[in-house]
């Protein structure tokens, strides 16, 4: 992100950067007339805002000030600058009296601050210019070019993303409405279900559905089914978005999403055979083998057609840094017309922070990623489903269910989630214990215990923000990495 700093006076030669100094001193001069004013004013604006050096400690002293409840006038702020070497060569403190001589700023002082700032961006976007030539002329075989372009595309959407803080400051009554739609949407789906559908009744009702700007972490050890199951809700939410656009419902009521998925670790290709095994029903080594007959094969045909307007976007680009994440995402809301509704990334682990350093300290790696994934999720105000790993500890353990400490890394990934998701699967865990010979008492308790629990699989929701926290019950269908609501007998899991 380009910082607008105060930049360094240009060569008479060069040409202006854009400034308007005047409308500066008369702003701060309003300020210490009238500190309500002030008080407003200091939330619009920054020091690094103001072009001339000067004004902007000035600011930075009124805004300190005014923090403090405390008077910011000529007379309170002399001996702040009885000393400062730049306000020597403008006349010493005499200045800030000189500030206040006219008053032309009282009426519209807010487009004043927001010409000063209209400004600073365009300054800023001049740096970026200058930076991205530069490093352009760089011929050299280090330079990689693409990521260059994504650092000039993060650099310019942080510029723009200046002047969108006041957005984020919201009346009651704005938030009390959008509350309302939230409960309306809620209500008109039959309740229940108030973001974006999981594509899972039982899930729906523990969570509510995908919320907006939601982090959720959905973590699992090996085999436990957590990329399928990330699949399945990508799936699930880009196919409501269009049987919903089908039947002619708006997209703002829809209850799907287009979807962004980026996998780190399986192609497009491999992501897309698992979609189409759990569509037409068919074994998925046997599609990956080509070991399928006509009446199959017709099957698979039809689930391809079927699926061939499915709004599922699929990246596999491996290395992934966060912010070459950010500038992926940027580029498809665009392309989408802004209309991308959910971000899966498979799998955290897998991306890589933005420092030039960021490998010498994995867990403030992790950190850094995970903030960057709960901002992506604001920013683009869409649910994002982070698979997570967890750590070995969950195998020494008698009982196989994990633990928010079993996150792997970094606890800061418990903090920035609003959601915390556990997949579990207890006949992964009691196949490997398989005793003996077949018909003695030991394996007739096990095939006892493997009947029961065979094909079933655990959602924990170990976090929620929203609501309370307890396991949801599925059923799992390994050939064809098929999730689905379970609707059987109670279970109760446990051990022999």
């Amino acid at each position: 992100m380009a910082d607008i700093d105060s930049p360094v006076r240009p060569a008479a030669d060069a040409p202006r950067l854009p400034q308007n100094v005047e409308a500066e001193a008369a702003l701060l001069g309003a300020m210490m007339i009238d500190n309500s004013l002030a008080d407003d004013i200091i939330e619009m604006l920054e020091g690094q805002h103001f072009f001339e050096p000067v004004h902007a400690r000035i600011f930075e002293r009124i805004a300190g000030l005014r923090r403090d409840s405390m008077l910011a006038n000529p007379v309170t702020m002399r001996p702040l600058f009885a000393d400062d070497p730049g306000m020597a060569q403008l006349g010493g403190p005499g200045y800030l009296a000189q500030l206040t001589g006219s008053g032309a700023a009282l009426i519209g002082a807010k487009q004043f601050a927001k010409q000063i700032k209209d400004l600073a961006m365009l300054r800023a976007l001049v740096q970026v210019g200058r930076g991205l030539v530069d490093r352009a002329m760089d011929t050299s075989e280090s330079v990689d070019p693409r990521k260059q372009i994504e650092e000039a595309e993060a650099a310019l959407f942080g510029v723009a993303g200046e002047g969108t803080a006041l957005q984020t400051v919201k009346s009651f009554s704005a938030a009390s409405n959008a509350a309302i739609d939230l409960i309306t949407r809620a209500r008109n789906a039959g309740g229940g279900l108030s973001g974006i559908t999981t594509g899972f009744d039982s899930v729906n009702s523990r969570t509510g559905g995908l919320q907006r700007s939601d982090l959720i972490i959905l973590a699992g050890r090996p085999g436990m089914g957590k990329t399928s199951l990330a699949t399945n809700i990508a799936f699930n939410a880009a196919h409501r978005w269009m049987e919903d656009e089908r039947r002619g419902i708006a997209p703002t009521k829809s209850a799907g999403a287009k979807v962004a998925f980026f996998s780190l670790e399986m192609s497009a290709d491999q992501l897309a055979m698992r979609i189409l095994a759990e569509q037409s029903g068919i074994n998925s080594e046997d599609l990956r083998m080509g070991n399928i007959g006509k009446l199959e094969f017709a099957k698979l045909a039809d689930a391809s057609v079927d699926l061939a307007n499915l709004p599922l976007y699929i990246d596999d680009t491996a290395g992934l840094t966060i912010s070459g994440l950010h500038t992926r995402v940027r580029r498809l809301q665009s392309k989408l017309n802004f209309q991308l509704g959910l971000i899966v990334v498979d799998y955290l682990q897998l991306l890589q922070g933005s420092g030039r350093n960021s490998g010498d300290n994995r867990v403030q790696e992790i950190s850094e990623i995970s903030r960057g994934l709960k901002t992506l999720a604001k920013e683009m105000n869409v649910p994002v489903i982070a698979l997570s790993q967890l750590s070995r500890a969950v195998e020494s353990r008698e009982d196989k269910r994990p633990q928010l400490s079993d996150l792997r890394e970094s606890g800061s990934i418990e903090q920035d989630a609003d959601m915390v998701w556990f997949v579990y699967r207890e006949d992964y865990y009691v196949a490997m214990r398989e005793p003996g010979e077949p018909g003695d008492d030991k394996h007739n308790a096990w095939a006892e215990h493997m009947a029961r629990v065979h094909g079933l699989a655990e959602l924990i929701v170990a976090k929620q923000r929203h609501g309370s926290t307890g396991r949801v019950m599925l059923r799992f269908e390994s050939n064809i990495t098929k999730f689905s609501d379970y609707d059987g007998p109670g279970y109760s899991g446990g051990g022999e």
